[in-house]
């Protein structure tokens, strides 16, 4: 773990459970997509730029979940390097709370407070493509998070950050959290279409071609939405449609699930409700849905 593995010319990546990009710059200089998931984390990465007596300049978050900026707050202070984050994924980054308040849907309780998925604050700078070391393309990936993004570096390779899941991954867990799902769709098309010297997703293995992954999380997508849609031709709340979808995927109910499994879930029914495919039903101060 936290071993570095050299994919090109300038391009690397540390492999941890969420892959940090590394990119040289310059003789001694490089810069981090991303930071893992802790102090720990930065702790072990500050190891890898000290045996390689590298100086870190910048780290680039692709968005805001605590696995990918935890490590920010150590690393800055360690190195004064500077922190750029996207868009409204600055906010997220600069104030933590949000996270978890946004699965839960309000103040969340202690059981989510944690550094799972509630990261330490980092004074992040907005990203823009300006900001960008000479050669790097700034790609959108919106979808799984907010504003996520993804880059290209000088040596045609592409860090996707959580755009996609691995196969065992969604053999394993069926559901993956996605935030916009319509986005999501968009962006899995886009990555589909794209050629590159090497493709790193953060959370599966890297690939030359992308294509079948891309494809295998597209129709992973449809898949659950079919499945929402059968438990509702019958009018369910949401807490019912929850529970038959951990009892049909096998997924063991805690609180944490609780809050990404049922904000994913949440995002879904938005988007069948959008496209037409479900309807609110209130009966008794209770809201159903129903297949359309």
């Amino acid at each position: 773990m936290y071993e570095l593995v050299n994919i090109g010319r300038v391009s690397y990546y540390i492999a941890c459970p969420a892959k940090i990009g590394l990119i040289r710059t310059g003789p001694q200089d490089v810069c981090l997509i991303d930071s893992g998931s802790d102090k720990d984390a930065g702790r072990r990465v500050r190891q890898v730029l000290d045996r390689n007596d590298w100086k870190l300049r910048a780290i680039y978050n692709t968005h805001s979940h605590a696995d990918h900026i935890g490590g920010n707050k150590y690393l800055k202070a360690q190195t004064g390097c500077r922190i750029y984050s996207p868009d409204v994924e600055r906010d997220f980054t600069r104030y933590t709370i949000l996270e978890p308040s946004l699965l839960y849907g309000g103040y969340p309780p202690q059981d989510l407070r944690h550094k799972f998925l509630m990261a330490q604050e980092s004074d992040a700078e907005e990203l823009t493509g300006e900001k960008l070391p000479e050669g790097w393309e700034l790609i959108p990936l919106p979808g799984h998070f907010l504003d996520m993004v993804g880059f290209r570096s000088p040596d045609d390779i592409v860090y996707l950050a959580d755009c996609l899941a691995s196969r065992e991954t969604l053999e394993k867990y069926k559901i993956c959290f996605i935030y916009d799902v319509a986005a999501y769709l968009k962006t899995l098309e886009r990555v589909r279409a794209m050629t590159a010297a090497l493709f790193v997703p953060s959370h599966a293995e890297t690939a030359e071609d992308i294509a079948p992954l891309a494809q295998y999380n597209i129709d992973a997508v449809y898949e659950v939405a079919e499945r929402i849609v059968a438990i509702c031709r019958e009018p369910n709340c949401f807490e019912a449609i929850l529970q038959r979808l951990f009892y049909d995927y096998n997924i063991t109910m805690d609180i944490r699930q609780y809050a990404l499994v049922g904000s994913t879930v949440r995002s879904y029914i938005a988007w069948l409700r959008d496209t037409g495919r479900l309807e609110p039903v209130i009966e008794k101060n209770v809201l159903f849905w129903r297949a359309s």
